[in-house]
């Protein structure tokens, strides 16, 4: 069993081993709704809740349900529907009470069901074998690093706006040339903390 502490984990998935910008998973909605500031806090915001929630609401499926009933197999199937699930959820809320968000993020938001990060949080979770409070600190930092990351490049394309950019490199090239300089860039966290 994994001894590590759930504020190392934390720390870990937030800086040296962000989901976005080491594993490269959720990229997707990353590239496609950090243009404004406003709407990558709140895209970031829903991911970290979602994620989360997920987290924990999978760990214990995961651990209760499916390997005492010895579906494990169905793992994939069952992670996905509790995160569409919380998505709905979250997709109701935003409605309700943030119109212009949940216009500002348009497709975007029920496209969190299927945002690898989310399931790839899901997957380190069971994979490296983490305990309910490491599962629960895997997820929030997890979350919080694909909110850093995409607050960081909404901010970079910002200021990129005003900038001469070669006619080939515009828009989605220069987003991923930035998102490799970003990578590197949180490489030099690694001396810090790791999670295996």
């Amino acid at each position: 069993m994994n001894e590590t502490s759930a504020i190392v984990i934390l720390i870990a998935a937030i800086f040296t081993n962000n989901i976005l910008l080491a594993n490269f998973l959720g990229m997707c909605s990353f590239v496609a709704c950090s243009n404004q500031i406003g709407t990558a806090i709140g895209l970031g915001t829903a991911v970290t809740f979602v994620t989360v929630t997920t987290s924990m609401i999978n760990f214990a499926v995961y651990h209760y349900v499916l390997v005492p009933l010895e579906l494990a197999h169905l793992q994939f199937i069952v992670f996905i529907a509790v995160i569409a699930a919380f998505v709905q959820f979250v997709e109701m809320f935003v409605e309700r009470f943030s119109p212009k968000l949940y216009f500002a993020l348009g497709i975007f938001l029920p496209l969190i069901t299927v945002n690898c990060a989310i399931l790839g949080a899901s997957m380190f979770l069971i994979i490296r074998n983490y305990t309910f409070a490491q599962s629960v600190g895997f997820g929030f930092g997890g979350g919080l690093g694909w909110m850093l990351a995409i607050v960081l490049m909404a901010g970079l394309r910002q200021k990129m706006r005003y900038s001469n950019i070669p006619k080939p490199f515009e828009n989605v090239p220069i987003a991923m040339i930035v998102t490799g300089v970003l990578a590197m860039a949180f490489m030099g966290f690694g001396g810090m903390v790791s999670i295996q």
